[in-house]
């Protein structure tokens, strides 16, 4: 049986999936910056500075839909249950309908996103995000309440991954029963991103994941059109707004978007917070006595241990000149948005965590037309679960350093974090909201 490369046979992209690197691929990121564009075996283009990352995401040169590109084709046929996305796709495949906005490129993205928007903030719906807040930390202590009486806790199963399933599911309309059946696909689909598998197992674990995914949605969507409710997938279902409403299909892909980009992306958010704050124990104590302290402090997580480290598979639609490289059209682009996030040209001392650095434009939620659609949910989502974790966890003490992380090297974040603890302190939210 022929042995995987050594470390030296590898190159530096290779290490960076290496899941062997993902407790930290920081000093990965430091090398691979000292080439802004960096062409790899593919010829595929990696970029991993923030002045270019962030120049890119302006780009409109650079494509977001899959269509233009053979790699992002078959994934995303794949990930919509296509038939046979694991050898070859074809555009027909990938119908327009079945993309989300976040696949998208203008006109089509920008009408989708208004109409989304329509019913999640300003200013047709003001409140959706702020009116959640009191449900958000009556969740959050219920969760903590849950953990009295035991020695250990998993930071991840007990509080990052259920708390924004919850929130979503309640957001959307989705049973709260139907939640252990959409984890399952979920994580079959995030697991189909690990490189270490072959291409066809990757394609066939996201065909069968977005098969499962799609009819339960369209159910969902279904139900929502003929019983609407007051959550936000019946408004999409019931919206009488000027430009109309979604098709039935479009509706499924952006309540599919909504449901997994609306909980996955906030577990790493919560659960690299946590490992953070317990890393830091002085940083734990400041939140602890300066709950305000958690709005800039979750914008410097968001920087300094993001959710997100790749936006893959977009696509060069025409040549592109940028630090000293030619991108030629056609080219598929990589963005290494934490790798730019610690760009030593962007912030100082980027590999300290400082809670109230100034002036942090992250790329955490990304930038652009495409910038993350949730992110006023995600911070106070982050915000929330992190202030009570510091108010009322006594003593909290990482178990594993570094814990178990998850397959994926786009959505980086703990499988589990384990923590021994002292006792849970009554709630007091007598200054809450």
């Amino acid at each position: 049986m022929k042995q995987p490369p050594s470390k030296e046979e590898q190159g530096l992209w290779e290490q960076i999936l290496d899941y062997s690197n993902r407790a930290n691929p920081y000093p990965l990121y430091a090398q691979l910056r000292s080439a802004p564009v960096t062409k790899l075996a593919d010829d595929s283009y990696l970029v991993s500075t923030y002045a270019e990352i962030l120049s890119l995401l302006h780009d409109p040169r650079v494509s977001s839909d899959p269509r233009r590109n053979p790699q992002a084709l078959a994934a995303a046929a794949a990930a919509a249950g296509a038939p046979g996305a694991a050898d070859e796709a074809s555009p027909e495949e990938v119908s327009e309908a079945s993309q989300s906005f976040l696949l998208r490129d203008p006109p089509d993205h920008d009408r989708l996103r208004r109409l989304t928007m329509r019913h999640f903030g300003p200013p047709n719906a003001p409140r959706r995000v702020t009116d959640l807040e009191p449900r958000m930390l009556e969740i959050v202590t219920e969760l903590i309440d849950d953990m009295e009486g035991r020695s250990r806790v998993d930071l991840v199963e007990d509080l990052a991954y259920p708390f924004p399933v919850s929130v979503i599911c309640e957001l959307l309309g989705v049973p709260a029963e139907d939640k252990p059946r959409f984890r399952v696909w979920v994580d079959r689909l995030l697991e189909s991103t690990d490189p270490n598998l072959d291409a066809e197992t990757r394609m066939q674990r996201q065909r069968e994941a977005g098969q499962d995914l799609n009819a339960y949605m369209g159910e969902l969507v279904a139900a929502h059109q003929k019983d609407p409710g007051g959550d936000m997938l019946s408004a999409m279902a019931t919206d009488d707004g000027p430009e109309g409403r979604m098709d039935t299909e479009e509706l499924v892909s952006v309540g599919l978007l909504l449901l997994i980009a609306g909980h996955e992306t906030t577990v790493n958010l919560i659960s690299n917070g946590a490992l953070t704050l317990l890393r830091h124990p002085e940083m734990l104590q400041r939140l602890r006595a300066e709950p305000d302290l958690a709005i800039p402090m979750v914008e410097e997580l968001l920087r300094y241990e993001p959710p997100v480290h790749f936006v893959p598979f977009r696509t060069a639609i025409d040549d592109i000149d940028i630090a000293g490289t030619t991108i030629p059209k056609g080219s598929a682009i990589t963005l290494a948005l934490a790798a730019g996030n610690r760009d030593p040209r962007h912030v100082a001392d980027p590999d300290r965590f400082i809670p109230d650095r100034p002036n942090n434009a992250h790329l955490g939620f990304g930038s652009g037309i495409h910038i993350c659609f949730g992110a006023p949910l995600a911070r106070l989502e982050a915000q929330t679960a992190l202030t009570e974790f510091a108010r009322r966890l006594e003593n909290p003490r990482l178990v594993e350093d570094p814990p178990p992380y998850r397959l994926s090297p786009l959505l980086r974040g703990p499988k589990h974090l384990e923590a021994d603890i002292d006792g849970v302190l009554a709630a007091d939210h007598s200054g809450a909201p």
